[in-house]
């Protein structure tokens, strides 16, 4: 059946916000003050104006709104981390407050995605390994259904002068046509692809896109930023980050499509 068909692409994206607690020092003084902010503002307008159907879990919230079970995840075609950490599943409060025992939900969404749904992991300081080695996405059952292996260490590259993409597969139909001539990005997570995954992108022996099946379903690596500061504003602004989103979304919904 058609997308069409079914009605329009069903998006769960949790991850992209953050608690600032800042200390201001002015001579012998200080004070304090805490502030909330998300970084997916851009990519969200992308998808409404995509016409996808997206549910935001943010970070704080993954505790209890992210699916529990397989049912919950069933509601969904697609579902998006991005800059957020393993331990945000692994630790719900019912277990790191009160030792009680809980599903592994990301045991779930991996048996969710071997049944056929679509998984894209965006990357961040808290995405693949992530800084200070903290996000620790390699220990966990998703490591099973990524298509791309991780490091077992601190695995950002910092690029401040910019890397250009080079392709490999540019008329895949991830890239929905889009052109394969990204503006520079500012930096990425190092990964190595599967023996079986497709590495469509990459930053010289570095894969930035990779894509794979994972039994019946899909599922996609982009090791480079979807907003600041590793996607700078010219590649937030360019004119086919709208189409690039949509179609690396719709392509890994595709089993399910």
């Amino acid at each position: 059946m058609s997308a069409e068909a079914q009605g329009p692409l069903r998006v769960l994206f949790a991850g992209e916000s953050w608690i600032k607690h800042t200390i201001h020092m002015k001579g012998f003084d200080q004070f304090h003050n805490t502030e909330y902010e998300e970084g997916a503002g851009e990519f969200l307008a992308a998808l409404d104006r995509e016409g996808f159907e997206v549910t935001y879990v943010r970070g704080h919230e993954i505790s209890s709104k992210f699916p529990r079970s397989a049912q919950e995840l069933q509601q969904f075609d697609v579902v998006v981390l991005s800059d957020i950490g393993s331990n945000s599943f692994l630790l719900p409060d019912e277990t790191f407050l009160r030792s009680e025992r809980s599903a592994n939900r990301l045991a779930l969404l991996r048996d969710w995605t071997r049944a056929g749904g679509g998984l894209v992991m965006i990357s961040g300081y808290m995405s693949f390994t992530g800084i200070d080695g903290k996000a620790r996405f390699g220990m966990t059952p998703l490591a099973d259904v990524l298509p791309v292996r991780m490091l077992d260490h601190d695995d950002r590259v910092e690029e401040s002068e910019g890397v250009k993409a080079e392709f490999d597969a540019p008329a895949h139909a991830v890239l929905g046509g889009t052109p394969a001539e990204w503006p520079p990005l500012l930096g990425y997570n190092r990964v190595t692809a599967k023996p079986d995954a497709t590495t469509i992108a990459r930053a010289g022996d570095d894969p930035l896109l990779v894509v794979g099946s994972a039994g019946e379903g899909r599922s996609v690596a982009f090791t480079s930023d979807l907003a600041p500061h590793w996607a700078p504003p010219e590649f937030v602004g360019w004119s086919h980050y709208q189409k690039l989103w949509a179609s690396i979304l719709t392509w890994a919904a595709g089993a399910r499509t």
